[in-house]
């Protein structure tokens, strides 16, 4: 709203995106639900709460609270809805913009793999050999004292070099460590999380219950709001 004196709301709302600042600022209902609030908190920080008659206004705040959380709530989905839907239609359309180049690069780097696999278990075998035809030589030198013909060990395929270089760049093997649960029994205890997202729901649903061995299932109350 052009002219808006109040210095606390002129500190909260200012900030990073002047654009979306000044037209929170221009939308009057916006900045009267935030006179609204400033109202609110200063009733709270208030209130005095030493009766069973006290609890009544302070639930009809609450109720008031809860109806102008949610009016705030709808307005700010309100201005956000527009700006996430055009995210949303922009990365969909560079996700099928961009579909024919990472099937290259999949493409490209499972062929790079592939041929790299394949010299590394030529190599492997070609070393397999001369390993035993290192070894029956001994053996035979170790019965006979002598080698009766000499050994034919087959030429290995030189290593592969780590990275590829070229004009345009390069490309090479890099570690990428990763793991998988063989024995979960085993993992150390440190390594191991609760599934929370299991077990808060049959919690919940058991309404206290269930018994789980190492879990202390308890009920801790919050105060519900129902709006009229």
């Amino acid at each position: 709203m052009a002219g808006y004196k109040d210095p606390e709301i002129a500190v909260q709302m200012a900030g990073e995106k002047p654009s979306a600042l000044a037209i929170v600022e221009a939308d009057t209902q916006v900045v009267g639900f935030y006179q609204e609030a400033i109202k609110a908190k200063d009733f709270a920080e208030a209130r005095v709460i030493t009766t069973v008659d006290d609890l009544k206004p302070a639930t009809d705040d609450l109720s008031l609270i809860a109806k102008l959380k949610k009016a705030m709530e709808e307005k700010r989905k309100e201005y956000v809805k527009p700006l996430q839907d055009h995210v949303k239609s922009v990365n969909d359309a560079f996700k099928t913009l961009m579909e024919p180049i990472e099937t290259a690069d999949t493409i490209t780097r499972g062929k790079i793999l592939a041929f790299q696999l394949k010299q590394k278990l030529i190599r492997e075998e070609q070393e397999k050999i001369n390993a035993l035809r290192m070894e029956a030589a001994k053996k035979e030198m170790e019965l006979k004292g002598e080698l009766t013909e000499s050994v034919d060990l087959v030429e290995v395929i030189p290593e592969l070099a780590k990275k590829t270089t070229t004009d345009m760049g390069s490309a090479g093997m890099r570690d990428n460590w990763k793991w998988e649960v063989v024995d979960i029994s085993q993992v150390p205890r440190e390594y191991l999380m609760i599934n929370a997202g299991v077990l808060t729901p049959i919690v919940k649903a058991s309404k206290g219950i269930i018994v789980i061995p190492g879990i202390r299932v308890f009920n801790e109350p919050i105060i519900a709001v129902n709006t009229k």
